[in-house]
């Protein structure tokens, strides 16, 4: 049952459909090119790949392989690739969000389906050639997949029905037998949990010494990753939704979890999450003396990695790989000749990334007291003594990636002595020198309007792969995507305990990630209020967003914390919302040019601005915490209750 991502690319279950010839007694033939469902128990390389396929179908908003384009929809990125009407249109989220109530949408339950028919076949048909420990192991890993699969649905969705059993239709014209009405949002909740303990002890894939025989499935560990997730969830939900004015609540329960079980849950997520902390198994990634590239490491390796829980793995060599570095790569140290800084991080994320001196990490650009520039030697200058996460996390101008310092130069800045005023000059043509010899725009710009180069001044390194040929077309990248990790668990438990009032647990817990990040000593939170480094809700909350930048956590973050709509707002270019996370900020760095001024000739000043190709500010209205239940749903099962605001 082992080497799972082996059979990630096996179609087992294909219907081509066709009949090659008419012979006498055709219709009494079994087709060759079906596999049933008695066939594929019969063999143990064809339930694998059952295994393998339902992995494979797990949902995200975005991931490495799927979507990954939506990262420029939040507060982490923008779009900076190919100008085309579908995908500019994610830098004019007004039009493109306004009155959408299908933002978020995954309603796939054909995989729940599927998973029921196994649950049911390792039993019905694996039992002639499987024992049942086996088959105890197999059915486990099935209702994780479920378990996850309601988890995906109940964050986008609210209550479901939680259907266990396959519906199945019985020509009578009568379909009410099949309908069921929605759960209440605690009920699928309460269901995820109940799962996780019930199958914690038979789903398998057992642990050994360097970590798991397979990162690429679910073992007990797994489910009390998932747990703690959930009860997280849930807990925020109850506890934030109630803070709302008006409240998001059907009256049946299918939208809504009451105050009173917050925490409840809360402690929930604690225990699940100190299973796997107290395990032995998983630790923080720490191989790496320098603790930024130790942060990309983190992701990235793919060998010795004690941190990572579960993961959708790619293998080059099999053909399972994705283009998520050929779409994201650094303009000037890319491999092609076409697509690169698809998503560009935004400025706003950058400087959520603390100073190590525990102050904010606001990029400073002008001296406070005289107004004017502040002039850096390097472009590095201003990202120096940071939280090292920024650096494993984004490539910002003059770090180096790939072996070559990606230069950012937007242009230069020319001293005019008769008016005491720069003039700027940008020019067009990237890795272009000026008229005094210097450079004047760089390979990697950033640029105001040119497609496939940075238009915020940032390009990602997170997730891009530096393995050569990665960036291109024919060869591109298995780097793997992290479904859970283990300092999620101690973020997860730490806002837990601070939501509980338990303020000296919750900084033990998130100091365990802040110290990886390059934080000591007095730099550490401290549960001691009105002090510098005093811990908070909203210091854990920009954990959250550090850590795991780019891994589809933040928007369901500022979901169940009930803050999208207060963050983003809104609003237009001529009439701006103030909240930088809602409108896409670049930075960009200018060469002065001022002869005979040694203090400023030949240094680097850099300007904060709206992103040039950002048209309107990222707009969440309270109807998008649910996404709407379709009229086509409702009229097959009237029983369905709809989601407020619709």
């Amino acid at each position: 049952m082992k080497n799972l991502k082996k059979y990630l690319i096996v179609g087992i279950l294909v219907i081509i459909g066709s009949l090659a010839s008419c012979k006498k007694g055709f219709l009494n033939t079994l087709p060759t090119n079906i596999v049933t469902d008695q066939q594929i128990w019969t063999d143990p390389h064809l339930v694998t790949g059952l295994m393998a396929s339902f992995y494979d179908r797990l949902p995200s908003e975005y991931s490495i392989s799927v979507n990954y384009i939506d990262m420029c929809d939040y507060d982490e990125a923008m779009y900076s690739g190919q100008n085309n009407a579908a995908n500019e249109a994610h830098n004019n989220i007004t039009s493109y969000a306004n009155n959408r109530n299908d933002l978020y949408d995954n309603n796939d339950w054909r995989i729940i389906r599927d998973l029921n028919e196994a649950i049911l076949n390792a039993d019905k048909y694996g039992a002639a050639t499987l024992d049942v420990p086996t088959r105890t192991q197999l059915k486990s890993e099935f209702r994780w997949l479920r378990a996850f699969m309601y988890f995906q649905l109940v964050i986008r969705h609210g209550g479901v029905p939680i259907v266990t059993q396959p519906l199945d239709y019985d020509y009578s014209g009568n379909a009410a037998p099949l309908r069921q009405a929605r759960n209440k949002e605690s009920e699928v909740y309460d269901f995820i949990a109940s799962e996780m303990d019930a199958i914690a002890p038979t789903i398998g894939n057992s642990v050994v010494a360097k970590g798991f025989a397979d990162y690429s499935r679910a073992n007990m560990y797994t489910c009390m990753a998932l747990k703690s997730r959930a009860m997280l969830y849930a807990a925020s939900i109850a506890k934030y939704n109630a803070l709302l004015t008006p409240t998001i609540v059907t009256a049946g329960g299918e939208v809504g979890i009451p105050a009173s079980a917050a925490n409840a849950y809360y402690q929930k997520a604690i225990d699940a999450a100190n299973v796997v902390i107290n395990s032995g198994i998983y630790k923080l990634y720490n191989s790496n003396p320098n603790l930024g590239e130790n942060f990309y490491e983190t992701i990235r390796q793919k060998t010795g990695n004690p941190e990572v829980i579960l993961v959708r793995d790619f293998l080059v060599a099999k053909a399972k790989k994705h283009l998520f570095t050929y779409d994201n790569i650094a303009r000037s140290v890319r491999e092609d000749n076409l697509s690169s800084s698809q998503a560009s991080p935004v400025l706003s994320q950058v400087e959520s990334y603390d100073n190590l001196d525990n102050t904010v990490g606001t990029i400073k650009t002008n001296d406070p007291v005289t107004g004017d520039f502040i002039y850096y030697t390097n472009l590095t200058d201003p990202f120096q003594n940071k939280d090292a996460r920024l650096y494993g996390t984004i490539v910002t101008p003059g770090a180096p990636f790939k072996g070559s310092a990606i230069t950012e130069q937007a242009g230069v800045m020319v001293w005019n002595a008769s008016t005491s005023t720069y003039t700027t000059s940008e020019g067009t043509v990237l890795g272009s020198s000026y008229t005094d010899g210097g450079l004047w725009v760089a390979a990697s710009g950033p640029n105001r309007t040119l497609n496939e180069v940075s238009n915020t001044g940032f390009y990602l390194r997170k997730m891009v792969d530096q393995n050569a040929l990665s960036s291109t077309r024919g060869v591109q990248s298995d780097v793997w995507w992290v479904w859970f990790r283990e300092a999620e668990m101690y973020l997860n438990a730490a806002e837990a305990s601070y939501e509980l009032g338990n303020i000296g647990n919750a900084v033990t817990y998130a100091n365990v990630v802040r110290a990886r990040a390059g934080f000591t000593g007095a730099n550490l939170f401290t549960a001691t209020t009105g002090q510098p480094n005093s811990i908070s809700r909203d210091r854990i909350r920009n954990e959250f967003r550090c850590e795991f930048a780019f891994e589809d956590h933040r928007i369901w973050d500022l979901k169940r914390w009930r803050i999208a709509d207060q963050l983003f707002t809104g609003g237009t270019l001529t009439s701006p919302t103030t909240n930088p996370d809602a409108i896409g900020y670049a930075l960009y760095p200018y060469r002065i040019i001022r002869p005979g001024d040694p203090t400023r000739d030949g240094k680097y000043v850099f300007v904060k601005l709206i992103a040039p190709r950002f048209k309107a500010a990222r707009f969440f209205q309270p109807f998008n915490y649910y996404t709407k239940i379709s009229q086509t749903a409702i009229n097959n099962n009237p029983l369905l209750v709809q989601n407020p605001f619709f």
